[in-house]
């Protein structure tokens, strides 16, 4: 993968989140995720020269994460500090996990050969960046302990998914 892909996805993802998590809290556009969201995903998409992979990589990933955050605030141990929810989750949730997939298309895939590491590090920053929502007011949780365990679980478990099963079926 050329670094030029690599910065783009990057870039994309991260410009994604800024745009739900800030055009929600402090422009009070919620919608400005969604949009910047698809168009970035779209245009991954369109680029994409497997496009069959990446869908499924794409669902295997977005969709078990769809459902953890909606079980998380189902059960309220967090809840987010949104204007505009479908069903339990912020209306951009939906776009988030999609963009946040096409990390797991090409640039992840360094964890194949260190599996380990890669489950590691998805053990404590990917809760770390929830945390972050709280001080920005995105999120409230409610049992500090409880976010922590139970995230860590999750993060471990779909990693090993990804790295042993959906991986594997390349």
């Amino acid at each position: 993968m050329s670094k030029t892909k690599i910065f783009l996805t990057l870039t994309g993802y991260q410009l994604t989140w800024i745009a739900c998590v800030f055009g929600e809290k402090n422009f009070d556009q919620p919608l400005f995720g969604i949009y910047l969201g698809t168009l970035y995903f779209v245009l991954y998409f369109y680029f994409n020269k497997n496009k069959f992979k990446f869908l499924k990589i794409s669902l295997s990933i977005s969709i078990p994460g769809y459902f953890f955050d909606s079980l998380m605030v189902y059960y309220s141990i967090y809840e987010f500090n949104v204007s505009l929810i479908i069903g339990v989750l912020p209306a951009w949730m939906l776009i988030l996990w999609l963009s946040f997939s096409t990390l797991f298309d090409e640039i992840l895939t360094i964890f194949k050969k260190y599996k380990i590491i890669g489950i590691i590090l998805s053990s404590f920053l990917a809760p770390l960046t929830y945390y972050a929502g709280e001080p920005i007011g995105i999120i409230s949780i409610s049992n500090i302990w409880l976010f922590f365990s139970i995230m860590i679980i999750f993060w471990v478990l779909l990693m090993i998914y990804y790295l042993f099963f959906v991986l594997k079926e390349d």
